[in-house]
């Protein structure tokens, strides 16, 4: 439960048809189980206690008394367990019976929910044995009701749209719905959610026909995604008659639009996932639409549940920005490539411009630059000599960088010119007194200001624009010359993270004839370096990013839960932990951790003036878009946050 994570068990046990003593001993086995695996919400299916296909023996007095008897058996065999166990019975209420799902902590029952959509088609027709439930209220005496647990009688509340809310975790707040509940256009799970709450449970006996499943898993989708919860639904399986329908167990567990788990049809057990309610939460807040709206018929319930370490099964992406299916990864590539030229293409005729300008290192993100360059052109139907690819070598320039530039330029039909700038530079340091062998920030940076200042003039010369090449991870840490490399008049990759920029790239090698392919693929072999320093002896590149900033694929998952979900220090370190077991080691990630703060603090104000680029996912550092922030903001509560961490 600690940083919000609630391991959520949906259950489908062995069941008997109207044998409530046998179904009570299954149900307290697997939520036995269930809790030892460190489950603290534990969902059975809809009407378990007796099984749903009981028909008319429904309206036995025998049945109704022994699902009782049932219930009182689970509360006396559960009441130690630290989880919330959720099973289905039929209860009579007045003069109605009703299909209910009873809310069981610790002995005791925090509320009983009934069912508010009667089905009364062929198949499922309920309306000849159970009553719509009516909305819980907090002054209708019908509200409440007397019942039975391990401490004798007491009254606990009884109606639809209750809510359950955990005292330590305030972000664990969860509703019960039933089966047919979900499947209406006026689900209850919508009052429960604008409400507050973030998880809603659905015990449910659904039977199985051809391409049922499909639609099932499509609707809780949809539903966890428009209320911005997590959704676990326990179905009916083995064991319920097929007389004439069958049953199949289709578990399912969501969190805001993604499936967590699910299982497959025709299966019994238990279904695991970890839920992140604190996630959940900070997407409403993040959500200006998604306002808590009590209604009057909302009842909530408070209940005590002490914070413990949730050993996290869910997997956590390594990399957050790059999707897993090759397919849907080449599909993602295209869009993103599209959206970068489009907004390019746009501006280029906005303003009539014919020509842009680029410098070409021969690294991976001018390469991108230019490539986005290309589609640009192509729906502008401009010819591609007006893409003016510039290379300016200097002290640190490879001959291997060098050639990949001239040779990406002339196999896109780019207009290529060689600018040397190290004469200007030297220049420049005689003007301002700098000892060209002292290699410091004034060494590098003159030469990034350098390049910066030619590919301004030449844009003016030829009546271009200067085209970015910086993308998102460079800006996210400030490893960018300040009115160097870091100022542009369109910036392509601003919205680009590192570790996508590379699969933007070998996406577009695939896609092209096998010279310029080779070309692109040396690209990506190339170690990441804005070669400011002298190579080694061997020619080969000495000052290597990654050496100096840290590894981009630790910065970029950091950037992700940083910017998009906004998780403390601790929460992100211990989601890298998970994330690159084997790969980094704990040492390592909180040193990278540490530095990642350090530099997203202290270099704001490069952000806080960055030229205009296209938005194309949903983290992006824009000053006039998604990311305003105070370049003298402090890290101090961040820092602290650090520091109680032990790697």
């Amino acid at each position: 439960m600690k940083d919000g994570f609630i391991k959520i068990a949906c259950v489908t046990p062995p069941l008997r048809v109207a044998d409530c003593t046998y179904n009570a001993q299954q149900i307290i086995v697997h939520a036995k189980e269930a809790a030892s695996a460190g489950a603290k919400l534990i969902v059975f299916p809809e009407l378990c206690i007796t099984g749903y296909t009981c028909g008319d023996l429904f309206q036995q007095s025998t049945l109704i008394q022994g699902a009782q008897d049932a219930l009182l058996t689970i509360l006396q065999e559960t009441k130690d367990l630290p989880a919330i166990v959720i099973v289905g019975l039929p209860y009579v209420h007045g003069n109605g019976l009703y299909n209910c799902a009873a809310v069981c902590y610790e002995g005791g029952i925090l509320g009983m929910v009934p069912k508010q959509n009667i089905p009364n088609y062929s198949e499922f027709y309920e309306v000849r044995h159970f009553a719509a439930g009516p909305d819980a209220s907090w002054d209708c005496p019908q509200s409440y009701l007397r019942i039975r647990d391990t401490r004798g009688f007491g009254t606990v509340k009884f109606g639809a749209k209750q809510l359950f809310t955990c005292t330590e975790l305030p972000d664990f707040v969860f509703g019960v719905e039933i089966c047919e509940d979900v499947w209406v256009s006026d689900t209850p799970s919508v009052y429960m959610a604008k409400a507050g709450a973030t998880i809603i449970v659905n015990l449910s006996c659904s039977d199985e026909i051809i391409g049922k499943e499909d639609y099932r898993r499509t609707i809780l989708k949809a539903k966890s995604g428009s209320l911005l919860c997590a959704y676990a639904y326990a179905d009916a399986g083995f064991g319920e008659s097929t007389q004439d329908m069958v049953f199949a167990g289709h578990n399912l567990i969501l969190e805001n639009g993604s499936l967590l788990a699910e299982s497959q049809l025709f299966t019994q057990g238990i279904l695991y996932a970890d839920v992140d309610v604190q996630r959940l939460a900070g997407e409403r807040r993040r959500s200006n639409t998604f306002q808590t709206q009590m209604e009057e018929n909302i009842v909530a319930t408070a209940f005590s549940m002490p914070l413990t370490e949730t050993k996290l099964t869910r997997w956590i992406d390594p990399s957050p920005f790059v999707p897993k299916v090759d397919q849907e990864l080449s599909q993602r590539c295209e869009i993103i490539l599209m959206l970068q030229a489009t907004g390019l293409a746009t501006r280029l005729k906005h303003i009539g411009c014919k020509t842009a300008v680029v410098g070409l290192s021969g690294g991976l993100d001018s390469t991108l630059a230019l490539i986005v360059m290309v589609h640009a052109f192509r729906i502008c139907g401009l010819d591609s000599s007006g893409m003016i690819a510039v290379t300016m070598p200097c002290f640190g320039t490879t001959d291997r960088t060098y050639q990949n530039a001239c040779r990406l330029a002339k196999a896109y039909g780019a207009t290529l010119r060689e600018i040397t700038i190290q004469d200007s530079v030297r220049q420049h340091f005689a003007d301002i007194g700098h000892d060209e062998t002292v290699h410091d920030v004034t060494y590098e940076n003159s030469q990034a200001r350098e390049r910066t200042q030619v590919l301004m003039d030449l844009a003016n010369q030829t009546g271009g624009i200067v085209i970015g090449t910086g993308d998102l991870s460079e800006l996210a840490l400030g490893w960018a010359t300040y009115n160097g490399d870091h100022m542009s008049m369109y910036a392509v990759n601003a919205s680009i993270p590192k570790t996508l920029v590379r699969y933007l790239v070998a996406y577009e090698a695939s896609q092209t004839e096998d010279t310029l392919s080779a070309v692109l693929r040396d690209v990506l072999d190339t170690p990441v370096s804005p070669e400011l320093l002298p190579p080694e002896q061997d020619g080969t590149i000495a000052q290597k990013t990654e050496d100096i900033v840290g590894p981009y694929a630790l910065h970029d998952f950091f950037l992700y839960y940083v910017l998009r979900l906004g998780f403390a220090p601790h929460k992100i370190y211990r989601l890298a932990q998970i994330a690159f077991k084997g790969t980094y080691d704990d040492t390592t990630i909180l040193k990278w951790l540490k530095k990642f703060y350090w530099r997203f603090f202290s270099q704001q104000f490069k952000r806080s003036c960055l030229p205009d680029g296209p938005k194309v996912g949903s983290v992006t550092l824009s000053p006039r878009g998604d990311w305003r922030m105070p370049s003298d903001a402090c890290v101090t509560l961040w820092q602290k946050d650090l520091e109680s961490l032990e790697a």
